[in-house]
């Protein structure tokens, strides 16, 4: 096992991932000797080759060569006193943004701009490997620096294809094999369990049966823990595993999307004492940081986020992680074009702003439309108004209030761009393998799948299994339309130059948005 941690002064260990501005660039370690002649030229070279769709050994360019590892270093070395607005290294991990990176290192926006003028201002995602100046602002508490898992082994995306969540589950002799409970309408199995989990939440089936088998010996053990609460979520009816599994994957949700978003940079554990998430972590370590805060003692918290802990277990049940090679999330990350999700020439409610995509909470990945109507609550639509396919795409799930778009044509959702449509009416819904043209029905809205106080459709984006926020550097855009947070979850509305829409459930003049037609 070479896993590897940070060094002392503040340097980063880059992983073993590959991108570049969407180039093919070997992520490599950096010193603290990066000149920033070389950052420039990287950028210029990543660029260029972003441009042309070239791969980057094809166009004669040379690769950068590999380094010697940097020592591991304890998971609990603190980080030295740096003097206000230092200046420290960081290797840009996949998934970053320039404001997250500014609320994690306790800086501005400005100033990291300022210290890395080669960057765009339009930039929305960081391209991995990428090496960076950050101005740093010290504070106390900073906690563990052990990288556990990357992010593509979090989310369910291109990592968990191939992946049999039943073959392996079968070959293990623990308990969960003799767990068969309702759950997503049916009676489901332990290892359909997962899936299902998996799948809605887009969390890795793998990641989900390392948890179980840690805190519950589920995939090693023959007798479930006598604990009424496996996974540690003590809520009223929470006791089978399919509800700890959700409480898991909310709370692991709410948590990844939270410091994607800069929003969670600190925590308290069960004891009381505080913890600062290490500016250099990445999202997947920062999550399970916070869950296992939730769950467990201040002791068994420290053990649990260690190589002891649930690396060990990881990597006991399905290898080292952090060799696979797989990058979810590519430098300059751009939306596809996307339609209104109803009709050109028709005028529906903006109903809810920026809300969770899935689950409760995290990610604020949705936004809500309503046909227009004089009735209230749930009821059937007029025949003409049916949601709409946003952009091609082949139907890759169609089940009970759920239509799940496909963009890149490859029939699976863990890859590529995905829209996933909720509260799909049974009647007229798209069904698995069709494939749709931009503005094909999708299916009418209705209260069908989850709880709703009214007829409407529910529309989030995913791109590799990574849910992505509404707002934020790749904010939702729909015909020019782009969403913007509210104060509070389904507040919020859409500009499209001078315009603003402003969501409410009320229908009125302000909250009126028309397709095809410039407003």
């Amino acid at each position: 096992m070479n896993k590897n941690t940070h060094s002392k002064q503040g340097v980063i260990a880059s992983r073993r991932s590959a991108a570049a501005w969407q180039s093919p660039f070997d992520r490599k370690r950096h010193n603290k000797q990066t000149n920033l002649a070389l950052i420039s030229l990287f950028l210029v070279v990543s660029l260029f080759l972003s441009a042309c769709g070239a791969n980057a050994s094809a166009s004669g360019l040379p690769l950068p060569e590999p380094v010697e590892d940097i020592p591991q270093a304890s998971s609990w070395e603190g980080r030295p006193e740096y003097g206000p607005g230092e200046l420290v290294e960081y290797i840009a991990q996949a998934g970053d943004t320039i404001p997250a990176l500014a609320a994690h290192f306790n800086t501005s926006v400005d100033e990291i701009y300022a210290a890395n003028d080669f960057i765009p201002r339009d930039a929305a995602t960081m391209p991995p490997g990428m090496p960076m100046q950050i101005p740093i602002y010290y504070l106390p508490l900073w906690g563990s620096q052990f990288q556990i898992i990357p992010d593509q082994a979090f989310v369910y995306g291109p990592s968990g294809v191939g992946f049999n969540t039943s073959a392996f589950v079968a070959s293990q002799p623990g308990w969960i094999n003799s767990v068969y409970t309702w759950a997503g309408r049916d009676n489901r199995n332990g290892a359909q369990i997962v899936d299902y989990v998996a799948i809605n939440y887009s969390i890795n089936p793998r990641l989900l049966l390392a948890l179980l088998e840690y805190q519950a010996g589920a995939l090693t053990k023959s007798e479930k823990p006598d604990a009424r609460y496996i996974l540690g979520f003590e809520k009223i009816y929470y006791e089978s595993m399919y509800l700890q599994l959700v409480g898991a994957a909310n709370t692991l949700n709410n948590a990844y999307y939270r410091w994607r978003d800069g929003s969670l940079t600190e925590f308290e554990l069960k004891d009381g004492s505080l913890v600062r998430l290490d500016p250099w972590q990445n999202a997947a370590s920062a999550a399970l940081q916070y869950y296992f805060s939730q769950t467990l003692s201040a002791d068994d918290y420290r053990l649990a986020i260690g190589p002891e802990g649930l690396f060990a277990t990881y990597v006991t049940l399905f290898g080292d992680p952090w060799d696979d090679s797989v990058e979810h999330m590519p430098g300059s990350l751009q939306q596809p074009e996307l339609r209104l999700p109803f009709p050109p020439g028709q005028t529906w409610t903006y109903t809810g702003g920026p809300h969770t995509g899935w689950g409760l909470g995290q990610p604020f990945s949705a936004v809500d439309f309503a046909p227009p109507t004089d009735k209230s609550g749930c009821f059937a639509v007029d025949e003409e108004y049916y949601a709409t396919a946003m952009a091609d795409g082949i139907v890759v799930r169609s089940e009970f209030g759920l239509v799940v778009l496909d963009l890149d044509g490859d029939g699976d959702e863990r890859t590529g761009w995905v829209l996933v449509y909720l509260h799909v009416a049974t009647n007229g819904r798209a069904p698995t393998g069709q494939s749709l043209k931009t503005g094909d029905p999708v299916g009418y809205p209705s209260c069908e799948g989850g709880r709703v106080t009214g007829t409407h459709i529910h529309v989030s984006r995913k791109y590799n299994g990574e849910w992505i926020p509404a707002d934020g550097p790749l904010a939702f855009n729909m015909e020019g339309w782009v969403a913007h947070n509210g104060p509070v979850a389904y507040a919020g509305t859409l500009t499209k130059g001078g315009l603003t829409v402003k969501a409410c459930e009320c229908s009125d003049a302000f909250s009126s948005i028309s397709s095809g037609i410039d407003q």
